[in-house]
């Protein structure tokens, strides 16, 4: 099993990054995102999940742990498979997949190739259950904030960690985070991605 490839880029294509590690050139499906962060010639690290069937042994390639996450959180959705994951991802930022998901927003999802209204709201039904469970068996405290603050910050808080866990972090990853940060005057968005940065170090 592949957990990331190091090497150097030798080629695009449609959705796709060759990496060439010590000569053997690896091909992988990569989100526009990912390509865009990517220069041939260059040295990059990606991330891998994997794709085998009976016909196929398919690699995907990430630049960052996060949105690897975000994918294997997505094919986890019934009837999603690695294309539309890829698909949905090429047109959305994890946290914005995650607030989308959170504000029950279909039209941001359906933006993506392949993706119709349907897909987009299973994706939205299935990846909020999977929060309901996750917030459901947990017994972490959303961390105090060291600030006085209202009652729409502290919205902000739960609805921050409510995304990060639609982008596959756990409750007992996410507090200690949180704890390391000034989270006063900060909106959802802002926290998430405060708690990303933290998260790929």
């Amino acid at each position: 099993m592949f957990y990331h490839l190091t090497g150097t880029v030798a080629e695009f294509g449609q959705n796709l990054v060759v990496l060439d590690c010590g000569g053997i050139g690896f091909a992988l499906n990569a989100t526009l995102h990912t390509i865009s962060r990517l220069k041939t010639g260059e040295t990059a690290r990606l991330y891998v999940a994997e794709s085998i069937g009976e016909t196929n042994f398919d690699l995907y390639g990430f630049a960052d742990k996060t949105e690897k996450r975000c994918f294997e959180m997505l094919i986890s959705v019934s009837g999603i498979g690695p294309k539309a994951a890829l698909s949905i991802l090429s047109y959305n930022t994890p946290e914005g997949l995650a607030l989308s998901v959170m504000n029950n927003d279909v039209k941001s999802l359906t933006m993506a190739p392949g993706i119709g209204k349907k897909i987009a709201q299973r994706v939205i039904l299935e990846l909020k259950d999977k929060i309901a469970k996750e917030m459901d068996s947990s017994n972490i405290d959303i961390p105090t904030i060291s600030t006085p603050v209202g009652a729409a910050e502290n919205s902000s808080v739960n609805d921050a960690m409510a995304a990060l866990t639609v982008l596959g972090y756990s409750s007992a990853e996410i507090a200690p985070v949180l704890k390391q940060l000034d989270l006063s005057g900060m909106n959802a968005e802002q926290i998430i991605k405060a708690v990303l940065r933290h998260m790929v170090k």
